[in-house]
Formats: structure tokens, sequence, C-alpha cells
């Protein structure tokens, strides 16, 4: 099976892509940074291709540039928690674009590009564990994903959409938020739920960690 991660230089992405790379699939690899990228795609013996999630010019490319796939993670996401009084649009924009709108333009431009049977799988956030102070965004561009994967469910005419749901896990992330919580999963654990996942049936959702 042809798999295409996004934002694979991240540490569920990083790890997502070792385990389907495991697992014997054709591989490609997208991410902002050309030099882990590179690095990571000559380790798994993978394509690499580099794209900014937030311009859809960059994510229609990708897309374009691939052949047919048959699994799709997008991996790509941004906390930069602040508190609503001391909105940064820079940060803003930052984290809709990596939380939501790169997730829409793969929707848009991927869908289609799906084999039969394929599935894309998207990272989505437990709103229990993101309602806190300096989360709003975060939070609010998590939810409109949640509401977006259901809309293109109903548009998808037959691709599975999947929201992954993981508690606190152990990645770069959280250098923008501080420590990272007590008990907090391994990016592992939660590529190997999707792995699993995708060999199974088609679920709306993977709560990884229940």
């Amino acid at each position: 099976m042809h798999t295409l991660i996004i934002g694979a230089t991240g540490g569920i992405g990083t790890a997502t892509a070792r385990a389907f790379a495991a697992q014997g699939d054709t591989l490609t690899v997208s991410g902002r940074d050309g030099e882990k990228l590179s690095a990571l795609a000559a380790d798994l013996g993978a394509a690499a291709r580099v794209a900014d999630v937030g311009y859809e010019s960059h994510v229609r490319a990708l897309l374009e540039g691939v052949d047919a796939l048959d699994t799709v993670v997008y991996a790509a996401g941004v906390a930069l928690p602040e508190p609503l009084h001391d909105a940064d649009p820079a940060k803003v924009r930052a984290v809709w674009n990596a939380n939501y709108f790169g997730a829409l333009w793969v929707l848009k431009h991927g869908l289609g590009r799906l084999n039969a049977g394929g599935r894309v799988y998207l990272l989505g956030a437990r709103p229990d564990l993101v309602t806190a102070r300096g989360f709003s965004q975060y939070a609010a561009s998590k939810a409109a994903l949640a509401r977006a994967a259901e809309i293109a469910r109903l548009e998808a005419r037959g691709a599975g959409i999947t929201l992954v749901l993981p508690p606190a896990v152990n990645t770069p992330l959280w250098t923008q938020v501080g420590r990272v919580p007590r008990g907090a999963l391994a990016p592992d654990v939660v590529a190997q739920a999707i792995v699993q996942d995708r060999a199974g049936a088609v679920q709306n959702e993977v709560r990884v960690g229940d």
C-alpha cells in the first residue's frame, strides 16, 4: 500500500512513518523542514516532499505529485498557547493553518487521490483535555477539524475519514506549552493504534489509550 504522512518530522508523524514503513508500505513523507525530512526519508527508504500545509497551493502540488494513495495520515499540528487578550495574529494563523486549514486542503485535494478503500487519518484533540487557559485557538481549531470531518464523511463517497483522539503525547509540541504532562503516551503508542486500525474496518474515531 502507498501511505502518505504529512507532518512527518513531528513526534507522532515520525513514529507513524516508521510504523507504516516497518509493515512494508510504500511511503511518502512530507513536512516543512527539508533537512529533517530528507534524513527521515533516507532512513526509511521513503520519498520526501517538502510542503507547507498553510498554503493550499503546496498541498495541491504535494497530492498531485504522488501516485494514488491508500492511506493519508495528517499529523501536522501547532499549539502556541496564549491568553485571548494577548492573541497574536501571526500565532493564531499558524495554529489554524497547521491544525485546520492544512487538513482542509488535504481533504479537498486528497480524497479524490485515494484508491478504493482508502483511508484518511486526522489527529484531533479530546475537548476535555484542551479546555484550558491559553488554549482557545488550539481547542477551537481542533473542534472545527472534527466538525469538518463529519461533513467530509457525508461527501466522501466511500473514503474512510478517521479522527484520532489520543490523550497527552510526549512530543516536541510540549516545548511550546511547558513540561510534558505526567503519564503522557509515547508517540509510538499512537502510531501503532493507527496502523492497527488501518488493518480493520473503518471507524469514525480512534480513541487511543482508553
